[in-house]
């Protein structure tokens, strides 16, 4: 079978994670991907390097592409990037608002010379208001939406990104990704293109889109910086919602932990009886009661789960709540989750020959049938490129 995007080809001009995830995600569903670098290469080639020129994390965002080197700032280069953006049905690029002009990539010109071509920018605040020509990364777009606080946690000190994901990036990734898509969709029925757009901090918000929500009476206005006791406070709710909640969260078993989420009541049913316990609040658990006493009992079924739970191992656990229809799996390491049996009965995970490096296994694919071959070597297409395009 045909991948949904054979014969697309996208020119991708953008570095580090947000713009080169959406073009993965893009040459996972066929597109043929072409990633013009300047001759230092993308930025993430040098954060944490594993070999000359081969940074860990670009190795699974740009799986896939073609790597073509081209020095935007002298005539030579721009040649060659415009024979390559004749070509294309899709350009990807994260430069700042007005940077993208000196390259001849500004919305104006590219529409003028390319009239179905679809545009994909992502910035880190938006192309208008106070902010909208200033750099940042993704620590930073995650502070200005409130989403660092959400994750506070008891023992914190200062606010941390959750599990040191790039949230703000990865999201805007999926978000352009999202957007091109609609746009290559206009393009083929009217012959339209279109200029796309996300940023960071769109990406920071959209990822709390259920959580941010201001009822009547709420306040909705106003900026205001965290301070420790808004950090202390955060914590202290996770805190008290793990001391009271036995139905969505992790338990330590005797060798290793266990993540139960039970979101209706015939599964926390279910849950409690396996325990032999009943609680009062369990039509309404995620409500703190006034009274005392349904506190006080609410706590101690949590408390005798959490302790009965830590005396057998996680494996006994996770088939006695799977019998009796309670959702449940282990907490995998990062490190092992390559080797879980339904990853790979699935094919989500594939070890390909990277240069530099040899056999180095990542995700398979983000969307689609998945691209195939392993991040490119800085240029490595640059001749066999520039000679289909005639540039």
């Amino acid at each position: 079978m045909s991948a949904p995007l054979d014969g697309v080809r996208v020119v991708e001009y953008a570095q580090y994670v947000a713009g080169p995830l959406c073009g993965l995600m893009l040459a996972d569903l066929g597109a043929d991907v072409i990633k013009v670098e300047p001759p230092g290469g993308d930025g993430y080639r040098r954060v944490m390097p594993v070999a000359p020129g081969v940074g860990r994390f670009f190795v699974p965002l740009n799986r896939g592409k073609r790597s073509v080197v081209l020095d935007l700032k002298t005539d030579e280069g721009l040649a060659g990037s415009r024979a390559l953006v004749a070509t294309a049905d899709v350009v990807l690029h994260n430069f700042p608002p007005g940077r993208d002009e000196p390259f001849g990539l500004g919305w104006g010109r590219l529409r003028a010379e390319h009239p179905s071509l679809v545009l994909g920018v992502v910035t880190s605040f938006g192309g208008d208001g106070p902010l909208a020509g200033a750099p940042a990364y993704d620590l930073v777009a995650q502070a200005r939406a409130g989403l660092l606080t959400a994750h506070a946690s008891p023992g914190d000190d200062v606010p941390v990104r959750a599990g040191g994901i790039p949230m703000a990036d990865l999201t805007a990734g999926f978000l352009l990704a999202s957007s091109v898509l609609a746009g290559l969709v206009r393009a083929r029925t009217t012959g339209e293109g279109s200029r796309v757009e996300t940023s960071l901090l769109q990406a920071a918000l959209a990822v709390q889109v259920q959580d941010l929500v201001w009822l009547p009476g709420e306040e909705a206005g106003g900026a205001r910086v965290a301070r420790q006791a808004d950090l202390d406070a955060r914590a202290a709710e996770i805190r008290l919602g793990l001391d009271m909640n036995p139905y969505y969260r992790c338990f330590r078993t005797a060798d290793g932990y266990l993540a139960v989420a039970c979101l209706n009541t015939t599964q926390r049913r279910a849950l409690l009886g396996l325990f032999g316990l009943d609680d009062p609040t369990v039509e309404a658990p995620d409500l703190i009661p006034d009274d005392e006493r349904l506190l006080d009992a609410k706590r101690q079924v949590t408390a005798e789960i959490v302790r009965r739970i830590a005396l057998e191992p996680l494996e006994a656990w996770s088939a006695r709540l799977a019998a009796v229809g309670v959702p449940c799996g282990p907490v995998h390491a990062r490190e092992s989750v390559a080797g879980d049996g339904q990853v790979r009965a699935n094919g989500l995970v594939r070890t390909l020959d990277h240069p530099g490096l040899g056999p180095t296994t990542t995700l398979a694919r983000l969307l689609g049938p998945g691209a195939d071959g392993p991040a490119p070597a800085l240029g490595a297409h640059t001749q066999s490129v520039l000679a289909e395009v005639g540039g």
